[in-house]
């Protein structure tokens, strides 16, 4: 038997851009470890390309700016899942780049309102719709960034929309604590090379630059954040709940590191 106790379960998984996602990694260690993977993307175009790579799968589509999408796919997934969904993963983002970088507080009204629609309030929407088919000790896992506190110029407004969604993670886990041991946790990633980052402007250079600050000198991988995803979506985290998890390789508590300072001061040995 597995050590995770995935065997037989069946999970949503929400968000799948491509074999470089998280949300792929997530959904081919579940199917490793015996469990049935129910995927939603965004549109048709995207569910031909997923369905050309994988076999066994239940592909449903869901554009999440829509009320009714959503609330359809819960009703969908509850009758593929026979009334038994033991997780479900979100793992969807979106903010309106094509002007380029502008300083925060040129934000856009409606670019603001748009982004967090489908990057924070879709979670709460989704496991609203989810709610009627969840296991008892189902566990809801959403993705976030590993501070909400630092100001990263590039990703603009951004952080503060998943700030709401860290937050969102803990109010839902007391809401849903009153009838279910249903848990909600986020897994707080630093810099990944993904096909959504490569989106963000100025990305690849602050990505080079936490590699330098993370205690290993290299980044962090894909397979490491969707490991831990993994885990939380699995009854052995079963004891954890309401919780942002920070993954970054130690980035996070090494500012000061010499090779750094060095190298950003100009200070010769």
């Amino acid at each position: 038997m597995s050590f995770l106790g995935l065997t037989g379960k069946t999970f949503l998984i929400v968000g799948f851009a491509n074999k470089k996602s998280i949300a792929w990694s997530v959904a081919k260690t579940l199917q490793e470890e015996g469990a049935r993977v129910i995927f939603s993307v965004r549109n048709e175009k995207r569910k031909r390309e997923l369905e050309a790579i994988i076999e066994d799968s239940t592909v449903l589509t869901c554009e999440f700016s829509h009320q009714e999408e959503i609330e359809k796919l819960g009703h969908d997934v509850g009758t593929i899942a026979d009334g038994k969904l033991d997780g479900v993963l979100h793992s969807i983002a979106f903010a309106n780049y094509s002007e380029g970088l502008k300083p925060f507080h040129e934000t856009k009204r409606e670019d603001f309102l748009e982004a967090m629609q489908i990057s924070s309030f879709s979670l709460i929407e989704l496991a609203r719709a989810c709610k009627p088919h969840l296991s008892t000790d189902a566990s809801i896992v959403t993705l976030g960034i590993s501070s909400t506190q630092v100001t990263a110029e590039n990703y603009g407004y951004m952080a503060p929309i998943k700030a709401s969604l860290e937050a969102s993670v803990r109010y839902l886990a007391k809401s849903f604590s009153h009838d279910s041991e249903v848990r909600f946790n986020s897994v707080n990633a630093g810099p990944l090379k993904t096909s959504a980052s490569a989106g963000i402007p100025g990305y690849l250079v602050n990505y080079l630059y936490a590699e330098k600050l993370t205690y290993r000198k290299r980044a962090l991988q894909t397979r490491e954040v969707s490991d831990l995803a993994t885990f939380l979506l699995s009854p052995r985290s079963s004891g954890i709940n309401g919780q942002g998890i920070v993954i970054d390789a130690g980035m996070g508590l090494n500012y000061f590191d010499r090779e750094v300072v060095e190298s950003a001061t100009e200070i010769k040995k």
